[in-house]
């Protein structure tokens, strides 16, 4: 990579570039599981509070998000041991950054903000430190948008069909904040992720093009569904296909599913996607499913493995880890598909594509 390049990646554009150029060349990397990793930390309601927060009237800890103001140093360390790992792009540590999110623990609007603005200063300060000693092989940081706690598309009230405790406009206006902070805080693209409600994800999409088309840098979109279980549908009911003919309007850079399923279960869903998209297809399962005591068991290998039989077999184009993986599962998973080429972008006839909970095509 010349100078030049290497200037480049001090700037967004050229980092969007970069990116784009590396998901041609081979599969990208993504990093695994946050909580699991600060829940082996053992921290203490003190890691949470810090100074900021010590006379916070309620509990703080198990709010992992608030750990980008309150221990920075522990979020740039795992950062660092995703990249280190292999991880091409790392998320900030932002997952229930939104204003409706954080009311659980009576957080109000600047607090939200600054747990965005820092937790994405944060990870661009570790990308860059990696950019500059390792040009030749670019570091992303990728903007958390996780679910919320509450669904537009379900009732709140088994009585009453009708019963919701959030508008879309209160939806989109939290995302719309966690989407300016992120980008001021330096992220390279935007990962709307866990998406058990289509319909939350569309406030978030319209968070972004919005905000896009008052004039601000066009970001990556990458969008992972999560499929609840062997249905094979969302929590809102849509099938795969369906999802994509949902928010495929976005033109995202990457789509596909995290969370809730190993690699196992999720596999026909991804084939599904794969053959689908005209994008690129991410995926990152847990680590298998939960025991009884709700921890995971599969190993950093036979996570690995799993991810290869799917790389070989030209599913995918990024690969990652979710609940219960750690920087040893994402080191095997990038051992396992380096040289593997990524999954050729199909093209598809043209046709009116439509989705209720099913897909409806209209040639």
């Amino acid at each position: 990579m010349t100078d030049l390049t290497l200037r480049d990646l001090s700037s967004r554009l050229g980092r969007v570039a970069a990116l784009k150029a590396a998901a041609k060349e081979r599969i990208l990397i993504l990093d695994g599981s946050w909580g699991v990793m600060f829940q082996k930390k053992k921290l203490t309601e003190a890691d949470y509070r810090a100074e900021r927060f010590a006379n916070f009237d309620g509990q703080m800890k198990g709010n992992n998000d608030i750990l980008c103001l309150t221990r920075p140093d522990l979020v740039a360390e795992l950062h660092d041991a995703y990249f280190s790992a292999g991880a091409d792009i790392s998320e900030t540590n932002t997952f229930s950054g939104t204003t409706i999110a954080q009311a659980d623990y009576r957080l109000g609007e600047q607090d939200v903000w600054d747990i965005n603005l820092e937790g994405a200063r944060i990870g661009r300060q570790v990308a860059d430190r990696w950019n500059a000693e390792n040009p030749d092989r670019p570091k992303f940081i990728a903007g958390s948008i996780g679910p919320l706690n509450v669904m537009l598309s379900m009732s709140s009230d088994v009585n009453d069909p009708g019963a919701r405790k959030v508008t879309f406009d209160q939806v989109y206006q939290a995302y719309r904040q966690q989407v300016d902070a992120l980008y001021q805080g330096g992220v390279d693209l935007f990962l709307i992720e866990t998406i058990t409600d289509t319909l939350n994800c569309k406030a978030a999409i319209k968070a972004i093009l919005d905000w896009r088309d008052e004039g601000h840098e066009e970001l990556p979109i990458w969008i992972s569904g999560t499929i609840t279980d062997r249905s094979g549908r969302t929590l809102s009911g849509q099938t795969a296909e369906a999802f994509w003919n949902s928010i495929k309007h976005a033109k995202p850079f990457a789509v596909g599913f995290n969370c809730a399923l190993g690699a196992d279960l999720m596999r026909p869903h991804i084939a599904e996607m794969a053959r689908i998209a005209d994008t690129l297809v991410a995926a990152y399962p847990n680590a298998g499913l939960p025991n009884a005591m709700g921890e995971y068991d599969e190993e950093p290998h036979e996570t690995g493995h799993a991810l290869h039989e799917w790389a070989k077999d030209g599913l995918v184009n990024i690969l990652g880890g979710c609940c219960g993986t750690t920087p040893d599962h994402i080191r095997h998973v990038a051992d396992e598909v380096r040289g593997v080429a990524p999954r050729a972008i199909p093209e598809r006839p043209k046709a009116m594509r439509l989705a209720g909970l099913e897909p409806f095509e209209l040639a």
